[in-house]
């Protein structure tokens, strides 16, 4: 649904601007620079904001009365009668709770540390493919993103900002961002969900890191030959497919796949620290195009900005992430067909050197 999510937030802002842009007229930028910025505006981006407070809002009911996981309760917090309660209401049919195991019989194979020596040989490279791919595909992402309005300012998809207001200047960004979401954004979400049992997460992981580095080539290496203002249209297509192919791709499977593949006492944990890794990689993108994206001509950097790669260097080093985040999906197995406990192999045996663990009944949740 977050493919949604941005179409909304898109939507919110075109309705927000819309209203104020008719509301407070205001000269260009380069007309009158002072007048450009209405007092008004400044509520524009609260407004904006504030309506994100809606869906969670919305939301924080249901989640308050949603019950624990039931592969958590009984085999982390040890309670497998409650896990039985909570599946029957969820599953609206009578389950019988097996007999609670004592606490000296609960130990299992997968009784080890966040960062022990067992946990390396079975997962740390499991947990360095989810962290890095997820940290790769956010540099890109949060990239594309964040400044989609330099990238269509650059083309010249949008005037110069000192040719709009600034009320009108959100309303254009906002117009472009919805256009890219309906086109690309959410269909590949859903593409995702469509393909992901036929397909598999690694295959559509892959492909996704492949199609984004060759659109991200194919938009950077003839980056002259789209600022042509005949060939924009082609530009804004092969943009709008990077984001395709990022949400049917690493966009959704990272989440997807650091969920499934270790074991239910850390699997959170891992799942937290794989997507840490990708807000540091969104954080690296934010600042990192910021300024690699300044012309390399001083006279046309942003005010108070070095001069950095330009826009078509830029494009390809995002390209070369996506290739190399492509490479490190190798080290993610592939999930699809198998149940939880096969994926983070929770049922096995010790392996050699591991101390012998004790076995017992828990309740097998669904």
């Amino acid at each position: 649904m977050q493919g949604f999510g941005i179409l909304v937030g898109g939507i919110v802002s075109l309705i927000v601007s819309t209203a104020f842009d008719h509301a407070y007229k205001a000269p260009p930028y380069n007309v009158d620079a002072k007048s450009s910025l209405p007092p008004q505006a400044d509520y524009v981006w609260r407004i904006i904001l504030m309506f994100g407070a809606v869906p969670a809002a919305m939301t924080f009911y249901s989640l308050a009365k949603m019950p624990e996981m039931a592969r958590y309760t009984p085999l982390v917090a040890k309670n497998a009668k409650q896990a039985t309660l909570d599946m029957s209401k969820v599953l609206q049919v009578e389950l019988k709770a097996d007999e609670q195991p004592k606490s000296s019989e609960r130990s299992s194979s997968n009784n080890f540390g966040l960062f022990s020596s067992k946990f390396a040989r079975r997962h740390g490279i499991h947990l360095l493919g989810t962290c890095a791919s997820w940290f790769l595909l956010d540099i890109t992402y949060y990239s594309s993103n964040l400044f989609q309005k330099d990238i269509y300012t650059a083309v010249g998809w949008l005037p110069p900002a000192a040719e709009m207001n600034a009320i009108h200047e959100v309303y254009r960004v906002a117009r472009a961002q919805v256009l890219i979401a309906l086109c690309g954004t959410v269909p590949g979400y859903w593409f995702t969900m469509a393909f992901i049992e036929i397909f598999g997460r690694l295959f559509i992981q892959i492909m996704g890191f492949f199609f984004m580095t060759v659109f991200m080539f194919a938009l950077a290496i003839p980056y002259d030959h789209w600022t042509k203002k005949e060939n924009r249209i082609g530009f804004l297509v092969m943009y709008a497919l990077t984001f395709f192919f990022a949400n049917f791709g690493p966009h959704a499977t990272t989440l997807i796949v650091s969920a499934e593949i270790f074991p239910t006492r850390l699997r959170s944990t891992y799942h937290g620290l794989s997507a840490a890794a990708g807000k540091a990689g969104a954080i690296v993108g934010a600042f990192g195009f910021l300024y690699a994206a300044q012309s390399k001509d001083p006279k046309k950097t942003d005010a108070e900005y070095p001069t950095g790669i330009g826009m078509k260097n830029s494009l390809i080093m995002l390209g070369v992430i996506n290739f190399v985040g492509m490479l490190f999906t190798f080290l993610v197995p592939e999930t699809m067909g198998k149940s939880l406990e096969e994926i983070s192999r929770e049922e096995e045996e010790e392996e050699e050197g591991d101390q012998p663990a004790a076995t017992s009944r828990i309740i097998n949740p669904v």
